[in-house]
């Protein structure tokens, strides 16, 4: 009979030199109690994924959401064009009616209401990956590298850069339709791409 064993005939009892049943020994793993998962050790199975913000699931974990359709990427562009030119022209066309100095504040008006836009479309993108167009349409555009949304200052060059989609008779537009990532030229100098949201 060895201390601490319940069943006091069990040949194969406790040996002398062990721990007692249920309590882990020096050098044992410590078990957190029930419940309570255990802190700084890895659990089983696969390894899991870090949480994906904004709805994406990160490169390397299931891999980056499909590519944007080019007519996707057409109609999020013509909302938007939309949305920021439907103010803007109001304000010039009824500046240039009215004349005056009333005429040239409203004119003035409508070229800061569309800079604001503008600003606040990039900003959008730059954080989210979605201005209003892109969000009518479920797409979103992204960093290639890290599936994560561009910052301010990259979405600022990226509409800079989209000058030279406009070069060559609009080639570089044209150029997602054929493309295995489906990037405007803008999007390949910038390093991003245009995906389906989830």
């Amino acid at each position: 009979m060895s201390f601490g064993d319940p069943n006091p005939n069990n040949p194969y009892g406790q040996q002398p030199g062990q721990p007692p049943q249920g309590q882990p020994g020096y050098g044992y793993p410590q078990q957190a109690p029930q419940g309570i998962p255990p802190q700084g050790q890895p659990g089983y199975g696969y390894p899991q994924a870090p949480p994906a913000q904004y709805g994406m699931p990160q490169p390397g974990y299931g891999g980056m959401p499909a590519f944007a359709g080019w007519w996707s990427r057409v109609a999020a562009m013509l909302i938007d064009a939309i949305v920021i030119g439907v103010p803007y022209g109001l304000l010039i066309g009824i500046g240039g009616g009215v004349g005056g100095g009333a005429g040239t504040a409203l004119v003035l008006l409508g070229a800061l209401v569309a800079l604001g836009l503008g600003l606040f479309k990039l900003y959008k993108e730059g954080t989210t990956g979605q201005f209003i167009g892109k969000k009518a349409v479920n797409i979103r555009v992204l960093r290639e590298a890290d599936g994560q949304p561009l910052g301010f200052g990259i979405a600022f060059v990226r509409y800079i850069a989209h000058f030279l989609d406009s070069l060559a008779c609009y080639l570089g537009w044209l150029w997602p339709i054929w493309d295995a990532k489906k990037q405007t030229f803008a999007d390949k100098i910038c390093s991003s791409v245009v995906v389906k949201s989830v």
